[in-house]
């Protein structure tokens, strides 16, 4: 009996030592488990490789964030390593906690783009200066029209005589010396005009997939009117299914912003098997009378406008001087894309796009005055209708001459009307323009045996321009003869074109493209009736040809700087406005033909250093010059020897737009980017241009220094952004001469001169993810309600406006 209690009680005590032993074990194990969290979101972090110095000792985290330790000693220098986050370094012993917090690596992105020889190319690899505005920003941003996308960007100014319009201005160029370019088919016609433009407002903003801004000549690829830039927009494109089965997605949108009580919806829907894809897209804008601020430049106010009170125009005092009466319009627009794809290597793609604006107030003409009393009762657009068909056939196989060829064939048909009449006249004059375009684009692109690549194709364009006009009498709808903006004969203007561009990576760090395009460009008009205007002569035909170029380099000595010098020329010839119209500019002013109007030339040589840090951000600094030859101004002109003519029943002084000796443009953009944190970014722009023609005048399109600082904070599901705009003031003295003659859109200095004063908002966006198909944004614009008007503009800019918008994807 005692030896069995004896030997119970040794049995007891083994036990009791090996459950101590396993307790021990387990504690001590215990005490080595780290556990690895997401410093931003909490989250567990799997896949974090730990390891030594000489990478004898390794571990791994599990699924749960937890990694062992027990293999390292307490004073081993301990490594981590994950793809997605910051590498770190420390000891068992330097750990104050069982949870290390680890950041996020910012990974930058090899970003592509096609805006500068038609074909995707590395971004990185290209000498021009290019900004990228991803889907993903314009959703954020939610532009009403495509011209505040272009300005979003804050890299190109935007000028608008009304609401419904929005003229790009980059580098000191604008209207017909920057190129607009819609899926690789350029939207500039005969009649683009020296003044300012709202065609950009055609394409429907809703269907932008990205767009391209390209600073300087671009006309090596895309010809004439590319002095300043090219802003290339690629619209929605038709999706094929990924499965054998039919496959059907879309979006829907609808936003409403205070300022000008838009309401705008939006809906798209793709339906697609292997082969085949169709593209539908409609959206609607209505646009009431916009809201100017309320602090600030009261002069800018509307205190009164016209209103008809029994037949008879009347003075009608504004019971809201902050409403702009007669601004407002509405907008439709229609896409419909086809896709057939019968083998890997063809692909044929349809596309057609449709926008009707409605009649569209000329807002800066409906605030002129004449002796004391507004000049206008009537100035309007009419509708202004852009339609285009484009059929694209791509074919990818390596051949001896091309490994890629792009085929586009394009028509367009546009139409425009002006609309006027004197305060208390009976006359309406309705003036109408046609405008039939045609091109076609052949392109190509081999890669050679090196890491080298060649790219050349032919360009054709041929645009007839039918101008027509009437007298309209009010009171008894009776029709009379008006003169023409345009000869009322034949107008044609045609460009054939041949381009050669040439790249080669000599090395990881060193990139060369070059590239040589030779024009020719035919203008041809001819006047019937010379009711109107004794012309010296009823014909003008233009024959000009244009050898430009380009040499480029990308240099990168290191992987955090780059160095982009380029060198390049481009051209604008005279076209049907420049050459044949006859209109009146500004009040006492009408523009008269020139048959002797030369091509105008440019110049230009750009250098740009971008220096990445890291995690940390960026910074881009990109400088220009540009010399113009034979620059388009606008200057008094005598006309049959006489420097004056009458033009709808008032005498005017006849200009012309002429060739200068020469003008200067130079600037400067600079961007900085810094990360904060992995949620939280810092983006400041700026933008400075000045330009003078030969006489020392300064250029009409060089915008002030303006920019943008925004301070952005994003997480999986929010979105929000803080930012101010910013604009200098341009004074009297450097107005362009045809600015300094509008008093009516400027302030006055203490002189009584016009000039353009500096301004600043500040501005508040944000964007809520709920789940994957819905998103909606809230916004306050100019939170402080000033009141401006941006430089050249005779529409004021919105006061404080809340922006509402829904999007739903299906």
């Amino acid at each position: 009996m005692e030896l069995y209690t004896v030997l119970d009680f040794i049995i007891m005590i083994k036990q009791i030592y090996i459950t101590s032993i396993c307790l021990f074990l387990a504690l001590s194990s215990f005490g080595q488990t780290l556990v690895l969290q997401d410093a931003e979101t909490k989250n567990l972090v799997a896949g974090v490789a730990i390891f030594n110095k000489d990478h004898t000792k390794s571990a791994l985290s599990n699924s749960e964030g937890e990694i062992l330790l027990d293999v390292f000693s307490s004073k081993e220098m301990i490594y981590m390593q994950h793809p997605s986050y910051k590498k770190i370094k420390f000891t068992k012993e330097s750990l104050k906690s069982d949870i290390l917090y680890v950041e996020k690596n910012i990974i930058q992105i090899e970003e592509f783009v096609i805006s500068a020889y038609r074909w995707e190319q590395n971004k990185s690899e290209i000498p021009n200066k290019i900004t990228r505005l991803s889907q993903k920003d314009i959703i954020f941003n939610n532009p009403q029209t495509t011209a505040d996308l272009l300005a979003n960007s804050n890299e190109v100014f935007v000028q608008k005589s009304q609401l419904g319009g929005g003229s790009p201005m980059i580098r000191g160029f604008s209207t017909n010396t920057v190129l607009l370019v819609i899926d690789g088919v350029r939207m500039n016609n005969a009649i683009y005009r020296e003044g300012n433009l709202q065609n950009v407002i055609s394409l429907d903003a809703n269907v932008i997939e990205s767009s391209e801004i390209i600073f300087g000549p671009g006309s090596v690829t895309y010809g004439s009117d590319a002095l300043g830039g090219v802003m290339d927009f690629h619209t929605l494109r038709a999706k094929l299914s990924t499965s054998e089965e039919m496959a059907f997605s879309g979006n829907a949108f609808a936003r409403y912003s205070s300022a000008n009580k838009e309401k705008t919806g939006h809906l798209d829907f793709n339906i697609a098997s292997e082969k085949w894809a169709s593209l539908t897209s409609i959206s609607y804008s209505d646009f009431d009378d916009l809201r100017m601020g309320s602090k600030n430049n009261s002069e800018y106010k509307r205190l009164e406008y016209v209103k008809q009170v029994n037949g008879v125009d009347s003075v009608m005092a504004n019971s809201n001087p902050n409403i702009q009466y007669e601004s407002g319009y509405n907008q439709i627009n229609l896409m419909q894309k086809v896709r057939f794809r019968p083998t890997e290597k063809l692909d044929l793609n349809y596309a057609f796009h449709y926008s009707k604006l409605s009649d569209v107030p000329r807002y800066d003409r409906l605030i002129q005055y004449k002796d004391e009393t507004l000049k206008y009762g009537d100035w309007y657009y009419g509708p202004q209708i852009w339609m285009m068909h484009t059929l694209n056939a791509s074919y990818l196989d390596s051949t001896r001459f091309f490994d890629r060829s792009n085929l586009t064939f394009a028509y367009q048909d546009y139409k425009e009307s002006r609309h006027s009449r004197k305060y208390r006249s009976e006359d309406l004059s309705e003036r109408e323009e046609n405008v039939l375009a045609y091109s076609l684009n052949l392109d190509f692109d081999k890669n050679l045996k090196r890491d080298n690549q060649l790219f050349y194709g032919l360009e054709a364009v041929y645009n007839k321009v039918i101008s027509t006009a009437h007298n309209k009498n009010i009171l008894t709808d009776a029709l009379s003869p008006e003169s023409t903006r345009y000869p009322d004969g034949d107008n044609k203007y045609t460009t054939v074109a041949a381009y050669l561009s040439y790249k080669e990576n000599f090395s990881e760090k060193f990139t060369m493209i070059t590239g040589i395009r030779a024009n020719y460009v035919n203008t041809y008009s001819t006047l019937i009736d010379t009711t109107f205007f004794n012309l010296p002569y009823n014909e003008i035909s233009v024959s000009n040809s244009a050898l430009n170029g380009s040499i480029g380099i990308v240099y990168k000595p290191v992987k955090t700087w780059q160095i982009n010098l380029n060198l390049s020329s481009g051209f604008h010839a005279p076209n049907i406005d420049d050459m044949s119209k006859i209109f009146d500019s500004e009040p006492g002013n009408v523009v008269v033909p020139n048959k002797n109007l030369k091509p105008e030339y440019a110049y230009n040589i750009d250098l740009g250093i971008s220096k990445s840090f890291k995690n940390i951000g960026s910074l881009s600094i990109t400088g220009f010059y540009t010399f113009i030859e034979n620059a388009f101004v606008r200057r008094d002109f005598e006309f049959n020897g006489q420097d004056s003519i009458i033009y709808e029943g008032e005498m005017s002084k006849t200009q012309a737009i002429v060739n200068a000796d020469g003008a200067n443009v130079y600037g400067l953009s600079a961007a900085l980017k810094i990360n904060v944190s992995t949620r939280i970014k810092l983006l400041s722009k700026i933008n400075y241009t000045t330009g003078k023609d030969h006489e020392g005048e300064p250029l009409r399109h060089v915008a002030p220094l303006f920019g943008t600082t925004r301070l952005s904070f994003t997480n999986e599901k929010f979105t929000a952004s803080v930012y101010a705009n910013y604009n200098d003031k341009i004074s009297y003295n450097n107005l362009a001469p045809s600015e300094q003659g509008k008093p009516y859109m400027y302030a006055s200095d203490d002189n009584g001169n016009p000039f353009s004063p500096a301004w600043w908002t500040l501005n508040f966006m944000s964007s809520i993810n709920y789940g994957e198909n819905m998103i909606i944004n809230l916004g306050i614009e100019n939170i402080f309600d000033n009141r401006y008007r941006p430089y050249s503009s005779g529409i004021v800019a919105p006061g404080r406006n809340l922006i509402v918008g829904v999007r739903l994807k299906f």
